[in-house]
């Protein structure tokens, strides 16, 4: 094979395309660009949104919510999550990712109320929630704010 047999795969390379190199190329003079104007100047053209004056859209429509820079995101486990564990066992963000029950630690975990619990559990987290709090305790466990 020489240097001059090589060609890229038919189909993954596109011809570029040659502006103003003479009228017989379709594309010469005025570089497809056409007569005057801003689009046809040097760094022409308007930036995204701009409506030639007109209020734009983005100014019309109402501004709607906000972020909050301070807000903390919480992985979140059910009480009838942990039934998962064995009895007596300490329950905390480990445990959990080992077990596959919450896939990124996030922000710090919380466990809510939902379903039943029939297991004396050692729980850590972050944030427990009034009824989930109940539940631990009243199943025999201890609730522990990591």
């Amino acid at each position: 094979m020489k240097l001059y047999e090589l060609s890229p795969a038919p189909g993954s390379a596109k011809k570029s395309w040659r502006r103003g190199r003479g009228v017989g190329t379709g594309n010469g003079k005025t570089a497809g660009k056409g007569h005057k104007g801003q689009n046809a100047r040097s760094g022409g053209g308007v930036r995204p949104g701009f409506e030639g004056g007109q209020l734009p859209l983005y100014r019309k429509l109402p501004k709607r919510g906000f972020y909050n820079r301070f807000g903390k995101q919480y992985a979140v486990v059910n009480v009838c999550d942990l039934n998962a564990f064995e009895d007596g066992a300490t329950v905390d963000m480990e445990a959990l990712l080992a077990k596959k029950i919450v896939r990124k630690p996030l922000d710090g975990l919380k466990v809510l109320g939902d379903g039943e619990l029939s297991k004396k559990l050692t729980v850590k987290a972050d944030v427990f929630s009034g009824s989930a709090k109940e539940k631990i305790e009243a199943a025999g466990g201890k609730t522990e704010v990591a």
